[in-house]
C-alpha cells in the first residue's frame, strides 16, 4: 500500500532507479492488512463490497476476500471481481519491475500539492507511471498505460498514522471511462518490524 513516512529529501539528480529504490523502501516487507473494497457508481450508490485481508512476509504475499463473512474465490490476473482494483493494486508489484525512467514531459507535476518526479515502469508489455513526493520520497499516484495512455488510475486520498508509520489508508481506484470506481479502505495494519 501507498506508505507515507520519513524519508530523505528526493534529490532531482537521482537516478530514476534509486528514486524508486526510496520509495519501495517505505513500504514494509512484513506487514498484514485488513479492511474493505467497496465498488461505487460516479453517485456513489455501491455495486459491490468486499472484505481483505493481505499478508507480505519474506517476499511472498497472500490475499484473502470475504462477502458476508464468507470466503470469495478470485483470479489474480485482470480486475478483481468485476472492481476497478487489480493484484498490482494491492501488491503494488511494478516498484520491482527493473525498466525505469522518468518522464521528462511530467516532471515536477504536482499530486494533492506535493511536487513529484515522474517515473515510468515497464515489464513485457505492461507499462505503469507512478508519481513520487519529492520531499518524502512516497508513491501518490500511479496510472496503468495502454498504447501510450491511461486506462486505470490509483491515488491515495486520506492519511492515517498505524503506531509510527503513516500511510493512506484510502485510496481510489478507476478505470477510466467506466462509469465507476472502487475505494480501498485500510482499517488495520500490523507490520513486523526487521531488527
Amino acid at each position: 500500500m501507498i506508505a507515507l513516512a520519513a524519508a530523505l529529501l528526493i534529490s532531482t539528480n537521482a537516478p530514476a532507479a534509486e528514486v524508486v529504490a526510496n520509495c519501495r523502501s517505505m513500504i514494509p516487507t512484513d506487514v498484514e492488512l485488513k479492511g474493505r473494497i467497496v465498488l461505487r457508481s460516479r453517485k456513489g450508490i455501491v455495486q459491490a463490497e468486499y472484505g481483505y485481508d493481505l499478508v507480505r512476509k519474506s517476499g511472498a504475499t497472500d490475499l484473502k476476500l470475504t462477502k458476508d463473512d464468507k470466503d470469495v474465490e478470485f483470479e489474480k490476473s485482470g480486475q478483481i471481481l468485476g472492481t476497478d482494483v487489480t493484484w498490482s493494486d494491492l501488491t503494488l508489484d511494478y516498484l520491482w519491475w527493473d525498466d525505469v525512467s522518468f518522464d521528462a514531459e511530467r516532471e515536477g507535476e504536482t499530486v494533492h500539492g506535493q511536487v513529484c518526479t515522474v517515473i515510468v515502469m515497464k515489464k513485457g508489455d505492461r507499462q505503469v507511471r507512478v508519481w513520487v513526493d519529492r520531499k518524502t520520497g512516497a508513491l501518490m499516484q500511479a496510472e496503468e498505460m495502454k498504447d501510450g495512455k491511461a486506462v486505470r488510475r490509483l491515488w491515495g486520498t486520506r492519511l492515517k498514522k498505524f503506531g509510527e508509520r503513516w500511510m493512506a489508508n484510502v485510496m481510489e481506484v478507476e478505470t477510466i471511462g467506466s462509469g465507476h470506481r472502487t475505494k480501498i479502505t485500510v482499517e488495520e495494519l500490523k507490520v513486523e518490524e526487521t531488527k
